[in-house]
Protein backbone atom coordinates (compact mmCIF):
# COMPACT_ATOMS: atom_id res chain seq x y z
CA UNK A 1 0.00 0.00 0.00
CA UNK A 2 0.84 3.54 0.13
CA UNK A 3 3.70 4.78 2.57
CA UNK A 4 4.49 7.67 2.09
CA UNK A 5 3.00 10.85 0.14
CA UNK A 6 5.25 13.44 -1.34
CA UNK A 7 3.93 17.21 -1.33
CA UNK A 8 5.30 19.93 -3.42
CA UNK A 9 5.70 22.70 -0.39
CA UNK A 10 6.29 22.98 3.68
CA UNK A 11 5.16 24.78 6.61
CA UNK A 12 5.96 28.07 5.07
CA UNK A 13 7.63 29.43 1.63
CA UNK A 14 10.95 28.21 1.37
CA UNK A 15 10.26 25.66 3.69
CA UNK A 16 11.57 21.54 2.70
CA UNK A 17 8.49 20.31 1.03
CA UNK A 18 6.82 17.89 3.35
CA UNK A 19 6.65 14.26 3.30
CA UNK A 20 3.97 12.42 4.91
CA UNK A 21 4.65 8.85 6.39
CA UNK A 22 1.60 7.25 5.96
CA UNK A 23 -0.91 6.07 9.30
CA UNK A 24 -4.32 3.87 8.91
CA UNK A 25 -6.09 7.11 8.77
CA UNK A 26 -4.69 10.53 7.17
CA UNK A 27 -6.66 13.84 7.38
CA UNK A 28 -6.21 16.75 5.56
CA UNK A 29 -7.83 20.15 7.28
CA UNK A 30 -7.56 23.92 6.61
CA UNK A 31 -9.42 26.50 5.44
CA UNK A 32 -11.89 26.87 2.19
CA UNK A 33 -9.64 26.52 -1.37
CA UNK A 34 -6.36 25.63 0.61
CA UNK A 35 -6.70 22.14 -1.62
CA UNK A 36 -8.08 19.52 0.73
CA UNK A 37 -10.69 17.88 -1.99
CA UNK A 38 -7.71 18.58 -4.15
CA UNK A 39 -5.32 16.53 -2.50
CA UNK A 40 -7.87 13.47 -2.48
CA UNK A 41 -7.83 13.62 -6.18
CA UNK A 42 -4.46 13.58 -6.54
CA UNK A 43 -3.86 10.91 -4.81
CA UNK A 44 -6.65 9.03 -6.20
CA UNK A 45 -4.95 9.60 -9.80
CA UNK A 46 -1.82 7.96 -8.32
CA UNK A 47 -3.55 5.46 -7.32
CA UNK A 48 -5.26 4.22 -10.82
CA UNK A 49 -1.97 5.65 -12.57
CA UNK A 50 0.97 5.49 -10.55
CA UNK A 51 2.32 8.37 -11.62
CA UNK A 52 2.83 11.69 -10.81
CA UNK A 53 0.03 14.14 -13.36
CA UNK A 54 1.15 16.98 -14.77
CA UNK A 55 -1.35 19.02 -13.30
CA UNK A 56 -0.42 18.34 -9.99
CA UNK A 57 -0.22 21.35 -7.58
CA UNK A 58 0.26 19.48 -4.32
CA UNK A 59 1.84 15.60 -4.74
CA UNK A 60 5.20 15.11 -5.98
CA UNK A 61 5.17 11.34 -5.69
CA UNK A 62 4.46 8.22 -3.34
CA UNK A 63 5.89 5.70 -2.13
CA UNK A 64 4.54 2.00 -1.95
CA UNK A 65 4.82 -1.04 -0.16
CA UNK A 66 4.96 -4.33 -2.19
CA UNK A 67 3.21 -7.47 -1.03
CA UNK A 68 5.11 -10.34 0.09
CA UNK A 69 4.28 -13.79 -1.38
CA UNK A 70 1.77 -14.72 1.24
CA UNK A 71 -0.18 -11.24 0.48
CA UNK A 72 -0.03 -11.31 -3.02
CA UNK A 73 -1.66 -14.94 -3.35
CA UNK A 74 -4.48 -13.66 -1.49
CA UNK A 75 -4.94 -10.91 -3.26
CA UNK A 76 -4.34 -12.94 -6.78
CA UNK A 77 -7.77 -15.04 -5.60
CA UNK A 78 -9.10 -12.12 -4.25
CA UNK A 79 -9.13 -10.19 -7.90
CA UNK A 80 -9.12 -13.30 -10.03
CA UNK A 81 -12.83 -13.44 -12.03
CA UNK A 82 -14.83 -16.20 -13.17
CA UNK A 83 -14.69 -16.29 -16.89
CA UNK A 84 -18.17 -16.07 -17.91
CA UNK A 85 -20.66 -18.50 -20.47
CA UNK A 86 -18.70 -17.12 -23.70
CA UNK A 87 -15.55 -16.04 -22.63
CA UNK A 88 -12.13 -17.92 -22.47
CA UNK A 89 -8.48 -17.17 -21.27
CA UNK A 90 -5.54 -17.62 -23.11
CA UNK A 91 -2.91 -20.15 -21.80
CA UNK A 92 -1.26 -18.95 -18.38
CA UNK A 93 -3.45 -16.42 -17.95
CA UNK A 94 -5.88 -15.17 -15.62
CA UNK A 95 -9.22 -13.09 -15.94
CA UNK A 96 -8.08 -10.36 -13.44
CA UNK A 97 -9.71 -6.91 -12.06
CA UNK A 98 -13.11 -6.22 -10.84
CA UNK A 99 -17.15 -5.66 -11.76
CA UNK A 100 -16.24 -2.88 -13.99
CA UNK A 101 -13.09 -3.66 -15.09
CA UNK A 102 -12.18 -7.12 -16.48
CA UNK A 103 -8.74 -8.36 -18.27
CA UNK A 104 -6.45 -11.35 -19.01
CA UNK A 105 -2.96 -10.96 -17.28
CA UNK A 106 0.08 -13.66 -17.23
CA UNK A 107 0.22 -15.12 -13.96
CA UNK A 108 3.71 -14.71 -14.04
CA UNK A 109 3.53 -11.39 -14.78
CA UNK A 110 1.12 -10.28 -11.98
CA UNK A 111 3.27 -11.93 -9.23
CA UNK A 112 6.20 -9.62 -10.18
CA UNK A 113 4.33 -6.91 -10.53
CA UNK A 114 3.21 -7.23 -6.68
CA UNK A 115 6.23 -8.15 -5.49
CA UNK A 116 8.43 -5.50 -7.13
CA UNK A 117 10.48 -3.83 -6.69
CA UNK A 118 10.45 -1.05 -9.05
CA UNK A 119 7.29 -1.74 -10.39
CA UNK A 120 5.50 0.96 -8.94
CA UNK A 121 3.76 1.67 -12.42
CA UNK A 122 2.35 -1.40 -12.87
CA UNK A 123 1.78 -2.29 -9.19
CA UNK A 124 -0.82 0.52 -9.28
CA UNK A 125 -2.43 0.24 -12.74
CA UNK A 126 -3.15 -3.68 -12.80
CA UNK A 127 -3.07 -3.95 -9.01
CA UNK A 128 -4.29 -0.91 -6.50
CA UNK A 129 -6.68 1.21 -8.90
CA UNK A 130 -8.69 -2.11 -8.20
CA UNK A 131 -8.50 -1.55 -4.27
CA UNK A 132 -8.69 1.92 -4.45
CA UNK A 133 -12.44 3.96 -4.24
CA UNK A 134 -13.29 7.73 -3.96
CA UNK A 135 -16.54 8.83 -2.15
CA UNK A 136 -17.87 12.19 -2.42
CA UNK A 137 -21.50 13.19 -2.20
CA UNK A 138 -23.54 11.36 -4.66
CA UNK A 139 -21.00 7.98 -3.93
CA UNK A 140 -21.31 8.44 -0.49
CA UNK A 141 -25.43 8.16 -1.03
CA UNK A 142 -24.98 5.03 -3.72
CA UNK A 143 -23.51 3.16 -1.03
CA UNK A 144 -27.00 2.30 0.88
CA UNK A 145 -29.01 1.21 -3.24
CA UNK A 146 -30.01 -1.96 -3.17
CA UNK A 147 -27.50 -4.51 -4.61
CA UNK A 148 -27.76 -7.31 -6.27
CA UNK A 149 -27.79 -11.06 -4.22
CA UNK A 150 -25.59 -12.97 -6.40
CA UNK A 151 -24.68 -16.61 -6.30
CA UNK A 152 -24.16 -17.22 -2.30
CA UNK A 153 -22.08 -20.13 -3.06
CA UNK A 154 -19.58 -17.72 -4.70
CA UNK A 155 -17.34 -15.33 -2.84
CA UNK A 156 -19.23 -12.19 -1.99
CA UNK A 157 -17.72 -9.29 -4.46
CA UNK A 158 -20.70 -6.42 -2.60
CA UNK A 159 -20.70 -4.48 0.11
CA UNK A 160 -24.46 -6.08 0.60
CA UNK A 161 -23.11 -9.96 0.13
CA UNK A 162 -20.43 -9.49 2.63
CA UNK A 163 -22.89 -8.75 4.98
CA UNK A 164 -25.52 -10.75 4.31
CA UNK A 165 -22.52 -14.04 4.90
CA UNK A 166 -21.04 -12.51 7.75
CA UNK A 167 -23.14 -12.42 11.20
CA UNK A 168 -20.14 -10.93 13.01
CA UNK A 169 -19.86 -7.90 10.46
CA UNK A 170 -23.43 -7.37 10.30
CA UNK A 171 -23.48 -7.24 13.34
CA UNK A 172 -21.25 -4.49 14.55
CA UNK A 173 -22.57 -2.44 11.77
CA UNK A 174 -26.01 -2.83 13.57
CA UNK A 175 -24.37 -1.62 17.06
CA UNK A 176 -22.93 0.83 15.47
CA UNK A 177 -25.96 2.33 13.88
CA UNK A 178 -28.56 1.28 16.73
CA UNK A 179 -26.33 3.74 18.62
CA UNK A 180 -26.59 6.40 16.43
CA UNK A 181 -30.49 6.00 15.04
CA UNK A 182 -31.90 4.07 17.40
CA UNK A 183 -33.01 1.28 14.89
CA UNK A 184 -31.89 -1.87 13.76
CA UNK A 185 -29.78 -2.37 10.76
CA UNK A 186 -31.06 -5.19 8.65
CA UNK A 187 -30.26 -6.47 4.99
CA UNK A 188 -33.99 -7.77 3.55
CA UNK A 189 -33.58 -10.80 0.97
CA UNK A 190 -37.24 -11.12 0.08
CA UNK A 191 -37.11 -9.01 -3.07
CA UNK A 192 -35.44 -12.46 -4.49
CA UNK A 193 -32.75 -11.90 -6.13
CA UNK A 194 -31.95 -8.61 -5.10
CA UNK A 195 -30.55 -6.99 -0.78
CA UNK A 196 -32.07 -4.28 0.36
CA UNK A 197 -30.78 -2.58 3.80
CA UNK A 198 -33.61 -1.18 6.10
CA UNK A 199 -33.99 0.25 9.82
CA UNK A 200 -36.07 -2.22 11.97
CA UNK A 201 -37.93 -0.57 15.25
CA UNK A 202 -36.93 -4.09 16.72
CA UNK A 203 -34.58 -6.23 16.35
CA UNK A 204 -34.77 -9.37 14.27
CA UNK A 205 -35.58 -12.55 16.53
CA UNK A 206 -32.82 -14.93 15.20
CA UNK A 207 -30.35 -14.19 11.90
CA UNK A 208 -32.55 -17.02 9.77
CA UNK A 209 -35.19 -14.17 10.51
CA UNK A 210 -33.48 -11.76 9.08
CA UNK A 211 -32.12 -14.08 6.45
CA UNK A 212 -34.64 -15.97 5.26
CA UNK A 213 -37.55 -15.58 2.90
CA UNK A 214 -40.12 -17.37 5.02
CA UNK A 215 -43.54 -16.30 5.93
CA UNK A 216 -41.81 -14.71 9.40
CA UNK A 217 -39.06 -13.04 7.41
CA UNK A 218 -41.47 -11.58 4.77
CA UNK A 219 -43.90 -10.03 7.61
CA UNK A 220 -40.52 -8.76 9.65
CA UNK A 221 -39.02 -6.75 6.93
CA UNK A 222 -42.45 -5.16 5.64
CA UNK A 223 -42.33 -3.89 8.86
CA UNK A 224 -39.30 -1.99 8.57
CA UNK A 225 -38.58 1.09 6.71
CA UNK A 226 -36.54 0.99 3.22
CA UNK A 227 -33.13 2.74 3.75
CA UNK A 228 -34.85 5.29 0.62
CA UNK A 229 -37.52 6.70 3.47
CA UNK A 230 -34.18 8.02 5.60
CA UNK A 231 -32.74 11.40 5.76
CA UNK A 232 -29.63 12.09 3.70
CA UNK A 233 -27.47 11.83 6.75
CA UNK A 234 -28.97 8.87 7.93
CA UNK A 235 -28.09 7.20 4.30
CA UNK A 236 -24.43 8.96 4.68
CA UNK A 237 -23.05 7.53 7.58
CA UNK A 238 -24.95 4.09 7.02
CA UNK A 239 -23.57 4.04 3.61
CA UNK A 240 -20.16 5.04 5.29
CA UNK A 241 -19.64 2.29 8.39
CA UNK A 242 -21.31 -0.19 5.72
CA UNK A 243 -18.36 0.54 3.64
CA UNK A 244 -16.02 0.66 6.13
CA UNK A 245 -16.72 -2.55 7.44
CA UNK A 246 -17.87 -4.80 4.11
CA UNK A 247 -16.19 -2.93 1.16
CA UNK A 248 -13.56 -4.15 -0.84
CA UNK A 249 -10.85 -1.03 -1.21
CA UNK A 250 -7.74 -1.12 0.53
CA UNK A 251 -7.58 2.65 -0.16
CA UNK A 252 -10.23 4.80 0.38
CA UNK A 253 -10.66 8.45 -0.07
CA UNK A 254 -13.25 10.33 1.42
CA UNK A 255 -13.97 14.31 0.78
CA UNK A 256 -16.05 15.68 3.86
CA UNK A 257 -17.62 12.85 4.98
CA UNK A 258 -19.62 15.07 8.07
CA UNK A 259 -21.41 16.15 4.87
CA UNK A 260 -25.61 15.45 5.71
CA UNK A 261 -24.76 14.96 9.43
CA UNK A 262 -25.18 16.78 12.32
CA UNK A 263 -22.51 17.73 15.31
CA UNK A 264 -22.94 14.52 17.47
CA UNK A 265 -22.94 12.08 14.12
CA UNK A 266 -20.10 13.58 12.60
CA UNK A 267 -18.02 12.96 16.20
CA UNK A 268 -19.43 9.71 16.31
CA UNK A 269 -18.52 8.53 12.55
CA UNK A 270 -14.74 9.81 13.02
CA UNK A 271 -14.43 7.83 15.78
CA UNK A 272 -15.71 4.84 14.24
CA UNK A 273 -14.19 5.01 11.31
CA UNK A 274 -10.66 5.20 12.76
CA UNK A 275 -11.40 2.65 15.38
CA UNK A 276 -12.89 0.55 12.45
CA UNK A 277 -9.60 1.05 10.05
CA UNK A 278 -6.67 0.51 12.18
CA UNK A 279 -8.08 -2.69 12.73
CA UNK A 280 -8.30 -3.65 8.58
CA UNK A 281 -5.34 -3.33 7.26
CA UNK A 282 -7.00 -0.25 4.88
CA UNK A 283 -5.59 3.48 4.22
CA UNK A 284 -8.24 5.94 4.74
CA UNK A 285 -7.60 9.89 3.52
CA UNK A 286 -10.28 11.95 4.43
CA UNK A 287 -10.81 15.69 3.99
CA UNK A 288 -13.04 17.54 6.46
CA UNK A 289 -14.20 20.77 7.59
CA UNK A 290 -15.63 19.54 10.65
CA UNK A 291 -14.34 19.94 14.05
CA UNK A 292 -16.88 17.44 15.63
CA UNK A 293 -15.51 15.21 13.07
CA UNK A 294 -11.65 15.61 13.99
CA UNK A 295 -12.67 15.09 17.80
CA UNK A 296 -14.34 11.87 17.21
CA UNK A 297 -10.97 10.37 15.58
CA UNK A 298 -8.80 11.95 18.21
CA UNK A 299 -10.91 10.11 21.15
CA UNK A 300 -10.87 7.32 18.86
CA UNK A 301 -7.31 6.82 19.95
CA UNK A 302 -6.32 5.69 17.42
CA UNK A 303 -2.72 7.29 16.00
CA UNK A 304 -3.44 9.28 12.76
CA UNK A 305 -2.12 11.73 10.74
CA UNK A 306 -3.33 15.36 10.52
CA UNK A 307 -2.10 17.30 7.95
CA UNK A 308 -3.09 21.58 7.69
CA UNK A 309 -3.20 22.88 3.87
CA UNK A 310 -3.47 26.42 3.26
CA UNK A 311 -3.24 28.32 0.21
CA UNK A 312 -2.91 32.49 0.72
CA UNK A 313 -1.36 35.10 -1.79
CA UNK A 314 -0.25 32.65 -4.31
CA UNK A 315 1.34 30.71 -1.53
CA UNK A 316 1.02 26.73 -0.38
CA UNK A 317 1.94 25.34 2.94
CA UNK A 318 1.43 21.97 4.41
CA UNK A 319 1.98 21.22 8.14
CA UNK A 320 1.94 17.80 9.63
CA UNK A 321 0.24 18.69 13.21
CA UNK A 322 1.24 17.15 16.11
CA UNK A 323 -1.00 14.45 18.01
CA UNK A 324 0.54 15.70 21.34
CA UNK A 325 -0.74 19.36 20.35
CA UNK A 326 -4.22 18.53 19.53
CA UNK A 327 -4.95 16.08 22.07
CA UNK A 328 -4.41 19.24 24.53
CA UNK A 329 -6.82 21.17 22.13
CA UNK A 330 -9.50 18.39 23.05
CA UNK A 331 -8.93 17.03 26.37
CA UNK A 332 -7.87 20.86 28.32
CA UNK A 333 -11.86 22.12 29.38
CA UNK A 334 -11.01 25.57 28.64
CA UNK A 335 -9.91 25.04 24.98
CA UNK A 336 -12.89 22.48 24.03
CA UNK A 337 -15.67 24.82 25.94
CA UNK A 338 -14.84 27.72 23.55
CA UNK A 339 -13.86 25.65 20.17
CA UNK A 340 -10.39 26.41 19.71
CA UNK A 341 -10.11 23.04 17.71
CA UNK A 342 -12.30 25.26 14.99
CA UNK A 343 -9.50 27.38 14.31
CA UNK A 344 -8.17 24.43 11.95
CA UNK A 345 -10.58 25.20 9.21
CA UNK A 346 -9.76 29.12 9.62
CA UNK A 347 -6.28 31.72 8.05
CA UNK A 348 -6.98 33.29 11.42
CA UNK A 349 -7.94 33.33 15.26
CA UNK A 350 -8.84 36.29 17.42
CA UNK A 351 -8.93 35.54 20.86
CA UNK A 352 -10.79 38.37 23.14
CA UNK A 353 -10.86 38.71 26.94
CA UNK A 354 -14.64 37.47 26.72
CA UNK A 355 -17.97 37.35 25.35
CA UNK A 356 -18.86 41.18 24.66
CA UNK A 357 -15.34 41.00 22.96
CA UNK A 358 -15.83 38.38 20.45
CA UNK A 359 -19.23 39.35 19.65
CA UNK A 360 -17.54 42.93 19.40
CA UNK A 361 -15.08 42.74 17.00
CA UNK A 362 -16.54 40.41 15.26
CA UNK A 363 -19.23 42.66 13.86
CA UNK A 364 -16.88 45.02 13.24
CA UNK A 365 -14.69 43.07 10.98
CA UNK A 366 -17.29 42.08 9.57
CA UNK A 367 -18.83 45.75 8.86
CA UNK A 368 -15.60 46.03 7.34
CA UNK A 369 -15.35 42.60 5.27
CA UNK A 370 -18.89 44.06 3.94
CA UNK A 371 -17.61 47.37 2.64
CA UNK A 372 -14.48 46.01 0.97
CA UNK A 373 -12.18 47.68 4.19
CA UNK A 374 -9.07 45.91 5.59
CA UNK A 375 -11.10 43.07 7.75
CA UNK A 376 -9.83 39.93 8.34
CA UNK A 377 -11.15 37.41 6.36
CA UNK A 378 -12.15 33.71 7.09
CA UNK A 379 -11.41 34.34 10.54
CA UNK A 380 -12.45 32.85 13.78
CA UNK A 381 -13.39 35.16 16.77
CA UNK A 382 -12.94 33.44 20.47
CA UNK A 383 -13.74 34.34 23.66
CA UNK A 384 -11.02 33.32 26.43
CA UNK A 385 -13.14 34.50 29.22
CA UNK A 386 -10.50 36.41 30.93
CA UNK A 387 -6.86 37.98 29.85
CA UNK A 388 -5.34 35.59 31.99
CA UNK A 389 -5.94 32.70 29.94
CA UNK A 390 -5.53 34.21 26.60
CA UNK A 391 -1.70 32.56 26.16
CA UNK A 392 -3.54 29.25 26.79
CA UNK A 393 -5.42 29.66 23.95
CA UNK A 394 -3.20 31.39 21.16
CA UNK A 395 0.11 29.41 22.37
CA UNK A 396 -1.33 25.94 21.26
CA UNK A 397 -3.00 27.45 17.73
CA UNK A 398 0.69 29.06 17.25
CA UNK A 399 2.31 25.62 17.58
CA UNK A 400 0.08 23.88 14.78
CA UNK A 401 1.02 26.79 12.15
CA UNK A 402 -2.21 28.99 13.01
CA UNK A 403 -2.07 32.72 12.93
CA UNK A 404 -3.94 33.55 16.71
CA UNK A 405 -3.83 36.96 17.19
CA UNK A 406 -4.75 38.57 21.09
CA UNK A 407 -6.77 41.40 22.03
CA UNK A 408 -6.37 42.65 25.47
CA UNK A 409 -7.39 45.77 27.30
CA UNK A 410 -4.60 48.13 28.63
CA UNK A 411 -4.88 46.63 32.01
CA UNK A 412 -2.49 43.74 31.22
CA UNK A 413 0.48 45.93 32.02
CA UNK A 414 -0.82 45.19 35.95
CA UNK A 415 0.36 42.13 36.17
CA UNK A 416 4.53 41.10 36.11
CA UNK A 417 6.03 38.04 36.86
CA UNK A 418 4.68 34.56 35.01
CA UNK A 419 1.00 36.65 34.02
CA UNK A 420 3.28 38.74 32.13
CA UNK A 421 6.15 36.19 30.50
CA UNK A 422 3.09 33.73 29.52
CA UNK A 423 1.82 36.21 27.54
CA UNK A 424 4.89 36.87 25.84
CA UNK A 425 5.71 33.09 25.64
CA UNK A 426 2.54 32.96 23.67
CA UNK A 427 3.11 35.50 21.32
CA UNK A 428 6.38 33.98 20.42
CA UNK A 429 8.71 37.03 21.54
CA UNK A 430 11.98 35.70 22.51
CA UNK A 431 13.00 35.21 25.68
CA UNK A 432 16.02 37.32 25.63
CA UNK A 433 13.74 40.23 25.09
CA UNK A 434 11.36 39.51 27.93
CA UNK A 435 13.85 40.96 30.82
CA UNK A 436 13.54 44.70 28.80
CA UNK A 437 9.83 44.15 28.00
CA UNK A 438 9.25 43.36 31.24
CA UNK A 439 11.07 46.53 32.49
CA UNK A 440 8.89 48.84 30.02
CA UNK A 441 5.77 47.21 31.41
CA UNK A 442 6.84 48.25 34.91
CA UNK A 443 7.83 51.85 34.47
CA UNK A 444 4.38 52.45 32.28
CA UNK A 445 1.94 50.92 34.78
CA UNK A 446 4.29 52.73 37.82
CA UNK A 447 4.00 56.26 35.55
CA UNK A 448 0.11 55.57 35.71
CA UNK A 449 -0.25 55.27 39.27
CA UNK A 450 1.63 57.88 39.92
CA UNK A 451 -0.02 60.36 37.91
CA UNK A 452 -3.47 58.84 39.86
CA UNK A 453 -4.82 57.83 35.58
CA UNK A 454 -7.41 55.24 36.00
CA UNK A 455 -5.33 53.37 32.47
CA UNK A 456 -8.59 51.66 30.96
CA UNK A 457 -10.63 55.21 30.98
CA UNK A 458 -8.02 57.01 29.50
CA UNK A 459 -5.22 54.86 27.97
CA UNK A 460 -2.22 56.27 26.29
CA UNK A 461 -3.97 59.21 25.55
CA UNK A 462 -3.75 60.54 29.12
CA UNK A 463 -0.46 60.51 29.57
CA UNK A 464 2.44 62.93 29.09
CA UNK A 465 3.64 62.93 25.52
CA UNK A 466 6.66 61.42 26.59
CA UNK A 467 5.68 58.98 28.84
CA UNK A 468 2.90 58.39 25.56
CA UNK A 469 5.32 57.44 23.43
CA UNK A 470 6.94 54.89 25.50
CA UNK A 471 3.86 53.33 26.00
CA UNK A 472 3.31 53.29 22.25
CA UNK A 473 6.61 51.78 21.31
CA UNK A 474 6.19 49.18 24.24
CA UNK A 475 2.81 48.20 22.30
CA UNK A 476 4.21 48.45 18.79
CA UNK A 477 6.60 45.80 19.48
CA UNK A 478 3.58 43.87 20.69
CA UNK A 479 1.92 44.47 17.68
CA UNK A 480 4.65 42.66 15.61
CA UNK A 481 3.90 39.72 17.60
CA UNK A 482 0.01 39.48 17.44
CA UNK A 483 -0.61 40.70 20.75
CA UNK A 484 -2.90 43.75 19.91
CA UNK A 485 -3.72 46.29 23.33
CA UNK A 486 -6.20 48.27 23.42
CA UNK A 487 -4.16 51.71 23.66
CA UNK A 488 -7.56 53.64 24.79
CA UNK A 489 -7.83 51.63 27.80
CA UNK A 490 -10.49 48.73 27.60
CA UNK A 491 -13.53 47.28 24.83
CA UNK A 492 -15.72 50.12 26.35
CA UNK A 493 -13.41 53.13 25.12
CA UNK A 494 -14.33 52.36 21.86
CA UNK A 495 -17.01 54.91 20.00
CA UNK A 496 -16.83 57.15 22.66
CA UNK A 497 -19.18 59.43 21.10
CA UNK A 498 -21.88 57.39 21.60
CA UNK A 499 -21.31 57.73 25.82
CA UNK A 500 -22.70 54.88 26.29
CA UNK A 501 -22.42 53.23 30.24
CA UNK A 502 -21.94 50.34 31.53
CA UNK A 503 -19.77 46.87 31.33
CA UNK A 504 -19.48 43.65 29.24
CA UNK A 505 -22.94 43.21 28.04
CA UNK A 506 -24.65 46.29 29.68
CA UNK A 507 -21.98 47.99 27.29
CA UNK A 508 -22.50 45.67 24.15
CA UNK A 509 -26.16 45.64 24.19
CA UNK A 510 -26.92 49.36 23.75
CA UNK A 511 -23.85 49.67 21.20
CA UNK A 512 -24.91 47.05 18.65
CA UNK A 513 -28.29 49.00 18.73
CA UNK A 514 -26.40 52.34 18.32
CA UNK A 515 -24.16 50.82 15.23
CA UNK A 516 -28.02 49.48 13.86
CA UNK A 517 -28.70 46.06 12.10
CA UNK A 518 -30.26 47.52 8.67
CA UNK A 519 -27.49 48.48 6.04
CA UNK A 520 -30.04 50.41 4.24
CA UNK A 521 -30.80 52.76 7.02
CA UNK A 522 -29.08 56.08 7.22
CA UNK A 523 -28.14 55.28 10.89
CA UNK A 524 -26.42 52.41 10.04
CA UNK A 525 -22.88 52.71 11.08
CA UNK A 526 -20.30 51.88 8.20
CA UNK A 527 -16.62 51.48 8.69
CA UNK A 528 -14.00 54.31 8.55
CA UNK A 529 -10.34 54.71 8.60
CA UNK A 530 -10.07 55.72 12.59
CA UNK A 531 -10.92 54.46 16.03
CA UNK A 532 -11.92 50.75 15.96
CA UNK A 533 -11.94 50.20 12.22
CA UNK A 534 -8.22 50.98 12.37
CA UNK A 535 -7.65 49.12 15.22
CA UNK A 536 -8.58 45.87 13.37
CA UNK A 537 -7.08 46.70 10.32
CA UNK A 538 -3.20 46.94 12.22
CA UNK A 539 -4.33 43.10 12.98
CA UNK A 540 -5.14 42.13 9.33
CA UNK A 541 -2.15 43.53 8.30
CA UNK A 542 0.22 41.54 10.70
CA UNK A 543 -2.10 38.79 9.61
CA UNK A 544 -1.60 39.27 5.97
CA UNK A 545 2.63 40.82 6.45
CA UNK A 546 4.91 38.24 4.36
CA UNK A 547 7.44 38.84 7.37
CA UNK A 548 4.40 38.34 10.41
CA UNK A 549 6.26 37.50 13.48
CA UNK A 550 5.08 34.99 16.23
CA UNK A 551 3.91 32.38 14.33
Amino acid sequence: MINRIKLKFGAMLGATPLEIPIKAVTIFVGPNNSGKSKVLEEIHNFCIEGTQSKGNKIITDADIDYLDPEEAQKEISHLTLKPGPQENTYPGHILWGDRGNRTQIQMDSINKILSGPDMKQAFCQHYLRHRTLLLNGQTRLGLVADQGAGNLQDRPNTSLQVLFQSDEKRKKVRDILYDAFGEYYVIDPTNLGQFRIRMSPVKPAADEVERGIHKDAVEFHSNAKHISECSDGVKAFTGIITEIFAGDPKVLLMDEPEAFLHPPLAFKLGREICRAISESGKRIFVSTHSAHFIMGCLQSGVDINIVRLTYKANTATARLLGMKNLVSLMRNPLLRSVGVISGLFHDCVIVGEGDADRAFYQEVNERMLLYGKNGVKNCLFLNAQNKQTIHQIIKPLRDLGIPAAAIVDIDVIKDGGTVWTSFLTAGNIPEIEHVSLGMQRAKLKERFESLGLDMKKFGVSGLPVEDAEGANTLFDRLDKNGLFVVRNGELETWFSKFLIPGHGPDWLVPMFEKLGEDPTVESYVKPEDSDVWKFIGSINTWHCSVDRRGV
